[in-house]
């Protein structure tokens, strides 16, 4: 019998399964997708968010535990567990010597990714080399890895696992980690959880910026066989992304980073929140569930000539025009009401010192919503204006766990069933998010549920052999 299985193959399930190996475990991984499409979303992340007291290697200054908190408390608006949230935030301050163990390397924060140098280690790759870094890492130590094999059932006893089904394949285990990914790309769920606002069906504008293959089975399993949940359904990682994404696997490429620069309107050519509320790894993914709430589930960000080469360029162009009211008309707004919103905008600037690595004095006055940094007029040719529309990465419905990272039934913590990443991180981002948290959160639960699973098959087989 195998000790430890592990179901899905992006960041946390590796993290377990290496982990889990290290431990003495034998393991087998389970993943849905063919082998060219494996990882999950992890395939498209670029960053890990790092706790550390002094700079490190890629890491500038110092990015101390209580900042971390208070960040994270601050995006979630306090809807976190704070002793799981300290867990990975402790986590990711010595991970990343792991990570290299199995093949992971970092590099400096790119150009133009605002604000992340003292925050984030990237991949060097990105999300796709570290995936393939630790699947060869994991053949190598002896774990045993499938595709196509898309689980749709546990069976389960008193809260105990025994064995995962695909189809009539069975497969039996000591021990089980569960890190299948949330139910983002289930458009059915997604629609039944968001419903309609203003008569208008919201997921039908939606796009998934990851993988097709998450589409929440284990989590709707394990919700209808009792267990705890923890979560919103319709709270997510949910970027404004450029309106011609494609359906699934857009990532990283297709969001829009220059909304901090300019303003951002609806279709009625009306502005809607405060553009510059608060640094952009800080704000990007509440911009989607912004604009999922207005008419169409479409905006548009409006720049100008001044903010080019400040931000990383989408994979698309943006519409340009020479006038703003030749752009109001290219993508199709009331001019008359563009050309108010803009101009009421503009004269409401006060500009001081810009600067958009500091949360800096140019706000705007006497104007709803405001913008509190970096307004600027938007008076210099050419303008340009990229429609966006809801981006959703992952959800944050998930299974209620505690520091081992067991999954309870009736409030009470499986001995064999354990879960990592997408499936878990609700304990932690109740709403709101921050740049390259989600990694964080996969790789310090991944690397638990790995340890917890083996500690317990490897007991399990003493057991047996006494």
């Amino acid at each position: 019998m195998i000790d430890v299985l592990i179901i899905g193959g992006g960041n946390a399930a590796l993290c377990a399964a290496l982990t889990a190996r290290e431990a003495g475990a034998s393991v087998l991984v389970l993943e849905a997708s063919p082998r060219e499409w494996r990882g999950g979303n992890s395939q498209h992340t670029r960053n890990l968010r790092c706790m550390h007291d002094a700079p490190q290697d890629v890491l500038t200054d110092a990015y101390p535990e209580e900042e971390f908190w208070q960040d994270l408390l601050k995006v979630t608006g306090g809807l976190t567990d704070e002793n799981l949230a300290r867990i990975a935030i402790r986590d990711s301050s010595v991970c990343r010597d792991w990570m290299r163990l199995h093949g992971v390397h970092f590099q400096p924060s790119l150009s133009g990714t605002l604000h992340l140098s003292r925050t984030n280690a990237f991949f060097m790759g990105g999300g796709k080399a570290l995936v393939n870094a630790y699947y060869r890492s994991a053949e190598k130590l002896g774990v045993k890895i499938r595709y196509d094999v898309a689980v749709d059932r546990l069976e389960l006893q008193d809260g105990r696992f025994i064995a995962a089904y695909a189809g009539t394949e069975r497969f039996e285990a000591r021990s089980c980690v569960v890190a299948s990914g949330g139910f983002e790309s289930n458009l059915e769920w997604q629609r039944e959880a968001w419903g309609q606002i203003n008569g208008e069906w919201v997921v039908d504008n939606f796009a998934i910026r990851g993988t097709r293959f998450n589409k929440g089975v284990l989590l709707k399993f394990l919700i209808d066989a009792g267990a705890d949940t923890i979560g919103d359904p319709t709270q997510a990682h949910c970027v404004a992304i450029d309106a011609r994404a494609p359906l699934f696997d857009g990532g990283i490429c297709t969001r829009v980073d220059c909304v901090s620069l300019g303003v951002v309107v609806n279709r009625n050519a009306e502005r809607f929140y405060d553009e510059g509320e608060d640094f952009w790894p800080k704000r990007y993914a509440i911009w989607g569930r912004l604009v999922a709430h207005q008419p169409g589930q479409i905006a548009y960000s409006i720049i100008d000539a001044k903010a080019v080469g400040r931000f990383m360029p989408p994979v698309f162009p943006g519409e340009k025009a020479n006038s703003l009211v030749e752009l109001a008309r290219q993508i199709g707004l009331d001019e008359a009401t563009f050309m108010n919103t803009i101009n009421t905008y503009n004269a409401s600037c006060r500009v001081g010192t810009f600067d958009h690595t500091v949360l800096d004095d140019c706000h705007t006055e006497g104007l709803t919503p405001e913008k509190t940094h970096w307004a600027l007029p938007l008076d210099t040719a050419p303008y340009y204006a990229y429609a966006v529309k809801p981006g959703i990465t992952f959800t944050y419905l998930g299974m209620k766990i505690n520091e081992h990272a067991a999954i309870h039934f009736g409030g009470v913590a499986s001995p064999n069933l354990y879960t990592a990443g997408e499936m878990m991180a609700g304990n932690v981002l109740g709403k709101g998010y921050t740049a390259g948290v989600g990694m964080t959160i996969g790789t310090a639960f991944g690397r638990i549920a790995g340890k917890s699973a083996a500690a317990a098959a490897l007991q399990g087989a003493h057991r047996a052999a006494a």
